[in-house]
C-alpha cells in the first residue's frame, strides 16, 4: 500500500465525508459560520460599535453592519498592526498579508488571525488535496515531493513576533514541520525576497527530487519551470519529474498559460486543478476536473454576500446572502471572515453555475485592472503613472488602453500600452522608463513582478494614430454617450482590434 493510500485513509477520509455536506447543505453550513462569526465578533471594538449583541439574524447583521472597502477598515487595521487587541477580531493579530494597493495606498495589509490561518487558508490547501484524491483514486501524490512557491516577509513596525508579507510566506512560516518533509524547496529558499535568486535555487533544489505535484501562481511557476528545463537540458518536464501528476494553480487566470504548460508537459495524465485563494481568504476549489467551475467553500469561517453587478454603482444596491443568488448572474462578492474583515468588498466578481451544490466561476473584477501575472495593476495606478510621465516629458495623452503580452517559451512578458497622444513625447523610450518606474512606486505587486526583469519586462508604448479610439468605438456603434474605451484588460481582444485598425 502506498503512502498516499495510507494518508488518505488515516487523515483525509474523515474530511472527505464532511465535504459531502457541501452537496446539499450549503445554506446550513453558511448559517453555522454566520453565528460563529457574530458570536466571536461581539468581543471586539467593532462588534460593540455595531451592536453585535443585538444581532440574531442575517437581517439584523445587514442592518447594523455597513459594507466596507479597505479604506473604511484601514485605520482599525493599522491599530492592530501596532499591537492593539480586540479591534476587528478578538485578541492580537500578528500576521498581515501584503496585497496590492488601493486608490490611496501602495499596499494593503490584510489581517491573518490564528483562526483564519488554520480554518481558512490551511483548510483550503488540505481540501484541495482531499478533493483531488477523491477524483483520482490511483493517485500517488503523497509518495513524492510537492513543489510549492512562496513569497517573502518582513518585520511589522516594531511589534514583537509580528510580520507582514506575501500570504504564501505566512503559510510557509507557520506550516506544520512535518509538511516540510514532503515539500521543496527548503524554507530558507522559499522565503527569499530576491526572486531571480530564489528561482534559480528552487530549480536546483528540486531538479533531482521526486516531484509529484506543483502549487503556485501560473506565471511565477512557469518562470521556475523554464529554469528547471534550462538546468536539466531536457525538452519536456516529465523527463525531469516522471511522476508529476497535478498542478494546483490559482491567483490569476490559467487560460493564457494553458497552451504553454501543454507544450512543456506532454504526458496525457497530467491534471490541472484550479483554486480560488487570495490574501483575504480561500474561497473555492475545482472538485471535478472535467468541470471548470469551483465549489464555493462554505465552512471555513467565511460568510458570503453578493451584490448584482448591474447594481454595483447604485447608492443602495440589493445585497443577498447565499440563499438569494441565481445562476448565470454576475455578482460582486462581500466577505466577513474570522480574520476581522466585515462585509468587505473583495473586488472580485463571480457567476454561479449551480446552486445544489453551490458552484461558480470567476468572471473578473469590479473595476478595470490587469492581473495577468499577479501584478494587480488598477486603473488609478495607470492614471497617476501617465500623469507623472506626461509631466516629466511635456507630453499629453488623449486616449489609451493597456493589455498584457503573455509569456513566450522563455517566460518573457510585458504590458503593452496603446496611447493616442495629443502632444507626443520627444523620446518614447524615456516615456516608457518614467512610466514604468512610477508604476513600481505606486504598486508594490507590480514592483515585485518587475524585479530584475525576471518575469515581467519593462512596458511597451505603441503610438496610436489620431482618432483611432473614436474610429474603433464608431465601428462598434458605441461612439458617444456613456460608452468608454476599456482602459485596462486581462485579455487582448480590444487591443488587437485597435492595433489592426491602427495599421490600416
Amino acid at each position: 500500500m502506498s503512502i498516499t493510500n495510507i494518508a488518505e485513509k488515516l487523515y483525509f477520509r474523515t474530511r472527505q465525508r464532511k465535504l459531502e455536506r457541501h452537496q446539499n447543505e450549503g445554506r446550513t453550513l453558511q448559517d453555522e459560520v454566520f453565528h460563529y462569526l457574530v458570536d466571536r465578533g461581539r468581543n471586539t471594538e467593532y462588534g460593540y460599535k455595531h451592536h453585535f449583541d443585538n444581532i440574531q439574524s442575517y437581517e439584523d447583521f445587514a442592518r447594523n453592519v455597513p459594507v466596507n472597502t479597505y479604506e473604511e477598515l484601514k485605520g482599525d487595521i493599522d491599530r492592530m498592526r501596532h499591537g492593539e487587541k480586540n479591534v476587528l477580531w478578538p485578541g492580537i493579530v500578528k500576521w498581515y498579508a501584503k496585497s496590492s494597493g488601493t486608490t490611496n495606498d501602495k499596499s494593503k495589509f490584510i489581517p491573518v488571525s490564528q483562526e483564519g490561518l488554520k480554518n481558512i487558508h490551511y483548510q483550503g490547501g488540505e481540501d484541495s488535496v482531499a478533493y483531488y484524491l477523491t477524483t483520482n483514486p490511483r493517485s500517488r501524490i503523497l509518495d513524492g515531493r510537492a513543489l510549492i512557491l512562496g513569497g517573502s516577509h518582513a518585520p511589522n513596525y516594531n511589534v514583537s513576533n509580528s510580520l507582514v508579507g506575501d500570504l504564501s510566506a505566512i503559510l510557509i512560516e507557520n506550516i506544520n514541520p512535518l509538511v516540510n518533509l514532503v515539500r521543496v524547496p527548503s524554507k530558507k529558499t522559499a522565503l527569499l525576497s530576491d526572486f531571480e535568486l530564489k528561482r534559480d535555487r528552487i530549480a536546483r533544489e528540486s531538479i533531482h527530487k521526486n516531484v509529484t505535484n506543483i502549487s503556485g501562481v501560473p506565471s511565477w511557476m512557469l518562470s521556475v519551470l523554464v529554469r528547471v528545463m534550462e538546468l536539466s537540458g531536457k525538452k519536456h518536464l516529465e523527463e525531469v519529474w516522471p511522476n508529476l501528476e497535478v498542478f494546483f494553480h490559482g491567483g490569476i487566470a490559467f487560460t493564457p498559460y494553458r497552451s504553454q504548460y501543454m507544450e512543456l508537459i506532454k504526458k496525457s495524465d497530467m491534471h490541472y486543478m484550479e483554486t480560488y485563494n487570495a490574501s483575504e481568504g480561500f474561497f473555492g476549489i475545482q472538485n471535478d476536473l472535467s468541470d471548470p467551475s469551483m465549489m464555493l467553500m462554505l465552512d471555513y469561517g467565511v460568510f458570503y454576500e453578493f451584490i448584482p453587478m448591474d447594481e454595483i454603482d447604485k447608492p443602495n444596491p440589493t445585497i443577498v446572502p447565499l440563499s438569494g443568488v441565481e445562476t448565470g448572474k454576475n455578482y460582486a462578492m462581500l466577505i466577513s471572515t474570522s480574520c476581522g474583515l466585515w462585509r468587505y468588498k473583495i473586488g472580485d466578481t463571480i457567476s454561479f453555475t449551480s446552486l445544489n451544490p453551490y458552484k461558480f466561476i470567476i468572471t473578473g473584477r469590479t473595476k478595470y485592472f490587469i492581473n495577468a501575472f499577479g501584478e494587480e495593476l488598477i486603473q488609478d495606478n495607470a492614471e497617476k503613472g501617465l500623469a507623472y510621465a506626461c509631466e516629466k516629458t511635456n507630453s499629453e495623452v488623449r486616449e489609451y488602453t493597456v493589455a498584457p503580452v503573455f509569456m513566450d517559451q522563455k517566460a518573457k512578458c510585458r504590458h503593452q500600452w496603446l496611447i493616442e497622444f495629443a502632444t507626443p513625447p520627444k523620446s518614447y523610450a524615456d516615456f516608457e522608463k518614467i512610466l514604468d518606474t512610477k508604476l513600481q512606486e505606486l504598486n508594490s505587486d507590480y514592483e515585485a513582478k518587475r524585479h530584475h526583469d525576471v518575469t515581467l519586462q519593462c512596458l511597451e508604448v505603441i503610438s496610436a494614430r489620431k482618432d483611432l479610439f473614436n474610429d474603433w468605438l464608431k465601428s462598434k456603434g458605441k461612439l458617444g454617450g456613456q460608452h468608454k474605451v476599456p482602459r485596462l484588460s486581462n485579455e487582448r481582444t480590444a487591443l488587437e482590434q485597435l492595433l489592426s485598425l491602427n495599421e490600416e
